[in-house]
């Protein structure tokens, strides 16, 4: 293989749900590169693969065939140094904002061991990001009392706060308006650009993939297979009045064809 090794190798990965009969094929003979601190969006019709993808990636479930490898090594089980986001911010209600976004230092070694001892600089830490998701002051909020925008923001956080190599994030923004989906566009972007981990996301607007992506995948219908792979050359950081751009808007309508096309195949 020429060039370096990709942080993210998935290779001719086929996954089967069920056994014999009873078995539903998601994904057939699918293969993607993934190169370090590069972010990709995978888009595709509804019940093609895409969220099964990443939990191949995550490691919490294995490929029937074929082989999935993260930093070189292959994927055996959950990985530790991946965070996630999903469509719900799936909070948990009883702590505060701060302690939802220092969960993962709680429970992801080798951060939990040391939690204790480190507190005061991983306090330090989530303020640091909720106030660059534009919630500084939010600390001892519970969820009930943040609105939507507000509890994913703080998700994002969460899956941020141990400074994970690997960012997955399936749908994040799918249950929002629209004006706080592209609100949160922005907001990820300077994420993605002060720590440039590998992300992949999975999503159905492809705006969104257009805006925030460096390259975009097109899966297939059942059984999802990988159908084209297009380089998003368009300058960063990106705004929303990019999205109205000639340049922009035909990058979306050459997607969107391509997965027309597919679903009524």
């Amino acid at each position: 293989m020429n060039g370096p090794t990709p942080f993210v190798d998935i290779a001719h990965v086929s996954l089967a749900y069920g056994k014999d009969a009873n078995s539903t094929l998601a994904l057939a003979d699918t293969s993607l590169t993934i190169g370090k601190g590069e972010f990709i969006a995978v888009v595709g019709p509804s019940g093609c693969g895409k969220s099964t993808l990443l939990k191949l990636v995550s490691g919490l479930c294995q490929a029937t065939s074929g082989t999935v490898a993260v930093a070189g090594r292959p994927v055996t089980g959950p990985l530790k140094i991946c965070g996630m986001a999903f469509q719900n911010a799936t909070l948990l209600p009883w702590r505060t904002t701060l302690d939802n976004i220092l969960l993962p230092l709680e429970i992801v070694e080798p951060h939990a061991r040391n939690h204790r001892r480190d507190r005061t600089q991983n306090v330090a830490r989530a303020k640091e990001l909720l106030a660059t998701v534009g919630l500084a002051g939010f600390e001892d909020k519970y969820p009930w009392q943040l609105s939507g925008g507000m509890q994913q923001r703080s998700s994002l956080c969460r899956a941020l706060i141990h400074e994970p190599d690997l960012l997955l994030l399936d749908e994040p923004f799918g249950a929002l308006d629209a004006f706080t989906r592209e609100d949160l566009w922005g907001v990820l972007q300077t994420l993605w650009l002060n720590k440039k981990p590998t992300v992949i996301l999975v999503t159905h607007d492809l705006r969104e993939a257009v805006y925030l992506a460096d390259t975009v995948y097109v899966i297939s219908a059942r059984p999802g297979r990988v159908i084209s792979r297009t380089s998003i050359d368009l300058p960063r950081p990106r705004t929303i009045e990019d999205t109205f751009r000639p340049e922009f808007i035909e990058m979306a309508h050459a997607l969107r064809d391509q997965i027309a096309h597919v679903r009524n195949q």
